[in-house]
């Protein structure tokens, strides 16, 4: 069996503002794909590639240290409100569409993450 860890709430906070800014690399991951050529020069000059690479590898970095003081099964549904972020960042930034279904799953997602973070506080 495995350690069993208390994670505090500076973890969880920690966590999820890798959760927010893995979100913003994905916006950033799409910017820079609506832009790909695959030749070294334009991947290189690829602004948008470049900084969704940059903070989605500073969210990672975030996430694992967050990981190195608490639960997995804790933390990690934490991350999935990056979903939340990404499909907000989406709506207001790309101009897609958000369906009742695509907030039904945020209110499930929510709800999920409210159930497994007050596993924290025990």
């Amino acid at each position: 069996m495995g350690r069993v860890k208390t994670v505090d709430w500076k973890i969880i906070v920690l966590t999820a503002v890798a959760a927010f800014m893995g979100a913003i690399g994905q916006l950033e991951f799409k910017r820079g794909a609506n832009n790909l050529q695959w030749d070294l020069k334009a991947l290189l000059t690829n602004h948008d590639l470049i900084l969704a690479v940059t903070v989605y590898a500073l969210s990672t970095l975030l996430y694992v240290h967050a990981l190195s003081k608490g639960n997995l099964s804790i933390l990690y549904p934490i991350i999935a409100t990056s979903y939340i972020w990404t499909m907000i960042f989406s709506n207001v930034f790309l101009k897609e569409t958000l369906t009742l279904t695509s907030w039904a799953g945020v209110f499930f997602i929510l709800l999920g993450v409210a159930l497994i973070a007050t596993q924290a506080g025990r």
